[in-house]
């Protein structure tokens, strides 16, 4: 068997499922129960079971509606600048910045990836993030769209797998491609757009999965 796997912030088991077709001992963790009732799913604080001995840890995605660009308005009363900050709104986000440190830090875990949206300016700096790679459901085989970054730890940038032709804008199939960002609203809309998507989470299983394993535990140890 392939190297322990660690999926945080992740529910659906996609990726999870991903690194188990791969041959690793892979296991999601999240505060709500899995979408799946897999019994290889840790219902509980992620940052409770960093020191288990995984040899990856992919964190699926960390809380992005506060970290995104989209929700930079948010942080001013009002929804505007002029109007002063929103003290909670600011207290959500460096609660949000805090925990995206302490998963990208997690030095024990020899191998990292933190998925992240496109971040705010102010979200950068209180992540201190360092160079991400983004990549779209549709350089996996996928037509959607959805920026997805990625900062690695030692571990190297994904390759596309079956890059498609993006439809010119303004036409029916580019909406249908922006799927995403059309999710109606309701109580499940952020967790539906947060989801990773099959083809990227095979592509991760299949092109990380060989790099790691019980004999670099070892010797790292």
């Amino acid at each position: 068997m392939n190297g322990r796997v660690l999926v945080a912030c992740e529910r659906s088991g996609v990726v999870r499922r991903a690194f188990e077709a791969q041959g690793c001992d892979a296991w999601s963790c999240d505060t709500m129960p899995a979408d799946d009732g897999s019994n290889r799913h840790i219902t509980g604080d992620v940052l409770d079971h960093l020191d288990d001995g995984w040899d990856l840890l992919m964190v699926a995605h960390p809380p992005c509606t506060i970290l995104c660009n989209s929700g930079a308005k948010h942080l001013y009363l009002g929804g505007r600048k002029a109007n002063g900050r929103n003290p909670a709104r600011w207290a959500e986000l460096e609660s949000a910045a805090a925990f995206y440190r302490r998963l990208r830090d997690a030095a024990q875990i020899p191998r990292r990836a933190i998925e992240n949206p496109v971040m705010h300016g102010h979200a950068i700096a209180l992540v201190e993030r360092g160079p991400v790679q983004f990549v779209h459901p549709y350089f996996f085989g996928e037509p959607f769209f959805k920026n997805t970054g990625l900062e690695l730890i030692d571990l190297p940038r994904l390759v596309p797998t079956d890059m498609l032709t993006p439809p010119a804008r303004g036409t029916a199939e580019h909406k249908a491609w922006s799927r995403c960002h059309r999710e109606p609203p309701g109580p499940d809309r952020a967790r539906r757009r947060s989801q990773t998507y099959p083809g990227i989470a095979a592509a991760m299983a299949a092109q990380w999965a060989p790099l790691i394993g019980a004999g670099e535990r070892e010797m790292a140890a």
